[in-house]
């Protein structure tokens, strides 16, 4: 797993996520101009991409993901998904919002393991309300091959 140096993560001031509008925010995050999140450094994902309502996250799988079974735990496929999906949300958001997960599905479709490589979670906004959004969100491996999908709705509230 390839880890950025831990000054790279921590929480962003809630001062400065206030003043930021949300492509800055998320793009902040994924030049490494703002920390990431320290389950970032647990997991060892990494933000890649982020453009208004979409973003992607990277993650090449090691033995600390796997289950009892020797396959990646499908709570790293959630916690990307979720990540991608909420990301993508607050990409769209002014300066001044911020939002948080209300409920996430997922289906996960093939295994992942060591072997899969890199996967990669990219979220996009379906639709984005005043108090509401929601987004899909796909895993794919290096192939394309979907591995995992889901949707979510997050309340957009004031910071």
């Amino acid at each position: 797993m390839d880890k950025e140096p831990a000054e790279s993560y921590g929480t962003v001031a809630a001062e400065a996520r206030r003043r930021l509008g949300g492509l800055a925010f998320v793009q902040g995050l994924a030049n490494g101009t703002l920390p990431l999140n320290t389950l970032a450094r647990t997991l060892g994902y990494a933000i890649t991409d982020a453009a208004h309502g979409r973003v992607s996250v990277t993650l090449t799988p090691d033995e600390g993901h796997l289950n009892p079974a020797g396959t990646v735990h499908g709570g790293i496929a959630a916690t990307l998904l979720d990540s991608c999906m909420g990301l993508a949300i607050w990409s769209t958001l002014d300066a001044g919002l911020g939002q948080t997960t209300l409920e996430f599905k997922i289906s996960l479709l093939r295994s992942i393991t060591v072997e899969t490589g890199v996967i990669r979670a990219e979220g996009t906004v379906l639709n984005r309300g005043r108090r509401i959004g929601t987004a899909e969100g796909r895993l794919t491996d290096r192939d394309g091959r979907l591995l995992a999908h889901g949707t979510t709705t997050c309340l957009v509230f004031e910071a």
